[in-house]
């Protein structure tokens, strides 16, 4: 697959969700991202905002197996991952039967995955950064392409259980949803209290995902980029020298590596999407830029004057690049 022939994928399977999705284009957009850098989202936002939608439209325009695990606090384990159930066989034998979980599908929602207990919540991490799952020593590999689209509420905090810093980085990309525009409502009942709803057509199969995937990770980087990557997070980190004043005041913890990563592959996608029409698109400060807030607000943890004064992730994070670009620029 060369990178204009990504580039025209992309645009149709992105129109294909927004037959569905109005007015969340950039969080479309995000998703869409991740799904090409092999990443997993976190979608946050109020009720009805679309979250769950959004996750069906997606799996409608692709040709993939899609399954749906609502989290709630007596969910366990087994529930996510699968189990070994004693079963007998014709002779009257018994023995032990595989029934794999729904983990075990290409496109996975984890329906307000908050509301579950931690021990629930890590049934997750191997399958999302290993694309593995251990079942009593068996050590069985998801389908691929693999992603997981959990989605979480922040108002309701009664009864939910935050996910953990090591939960929270296994995510490429973290994307809030606003409240649409006056107009983007309006299109919005167009759509839905008549007497059709449009549907998407699928677009991708595995095969082609997994090639553009491929071609994602082909994308060039030049040194310097990398360096800028790499000072991007670094200014992310309160001890660091030249590290903003708002991040030395309002920051605990800045990205772990794995943020960098997140960084440079969300920005190769947006090279592609952006200037796949060129002979060779190649990745840019600007793109590292552009995609920073989505790739690192989750990995910015603030300390206590910092949460009790409202500091906005995103904040911390713009900080953080302006301060790298400015660096940079003195080397």
């Amino acid at each position: 697959m060369t990178p204009s022939e990504f580039q025209q994928a992309f645009a149709a399977t992105r129109a294909q969700v927004q037959r569905v999705i109005v007015g969340l284009d950039d969080v479309v957009d995000g998703v869409l991202t991740a799904l090409f850098a092999d990443g997993n989202v976190l979608l946050e936002g109020l009720p009805g905002l679309g979250k769950t939608r959004l996750v069906r439209a997606l799996a409608d325009a692709l040709d993939l197996q899609p399954s749906r695990i609502q989290f709630t606090p007596d969910l366990m384990p087994a529930d996510v991952t699968g189990t070994h159930l004693v079963g007998t066989d014709d002779q009257g034998r018994k023995h032990f039967e595989l029934r794999k979980g729904p983990i075990f599908a290409n496109v996975v929602l984890a329906d307000e995955i908050n509301r579950a207990t931690p021990k629930t919540q890590s049934a997750l991490l191997e399958a999302m950064q290993e694309r593995q799952v251990t079942l009593l020593g068996d050590t069985l590999r998801v389908p691929e392409p693999f992603i997981v689209v959990a989605t979480q509420n922040p108002l309701e905090m009664e009864g939910t259980y935050p996910l953990p810093e090591a939960q929270l980085d296994r995510f490429l990309v973290k994307l809030h949803l606003v409240l649409p525009t006056e107009d983007a409502l309006v299109e919005i009942l167009n759509r839905t209290t008549g007497t059709s709803e449009d549907n998407p057509t699928p677009t991708l199969d595995a095969a082609r995902i997994l090639a553009m995937r491929r071609v994602v990770r082909e994308v060039p980087a030049a040194p310097e980029t990398l360096r800028t990557a790499a000072r991007i997070l670094r200014m992310t980190h309160p001890d660091t020298d030249g590290a903003p004043d708002s991040v030395r005041r309002y920051v605990r913890f800045g990205a772990s590596p794995r943020g960098v990563q997140a960084l440079v592959m969300a920005g190769k996608v947006r090279a592609l999407v952006n200037r796949g029409d060129a002979r060779q698109p190649v990745l840019s400060p600007e793109d590292l830029e552009a995609v920073a807030p989505d790739c690192l607000r989750h990995r910015v943890l603030r300390n206590f004057e910092g949460e009790s004064e409202g500091i906005d992730p995103d904040t911390l994070v713009n900080d953080a690049v302006s301060a790298a670009r400015k660096s940079m620029k003195g080397r």
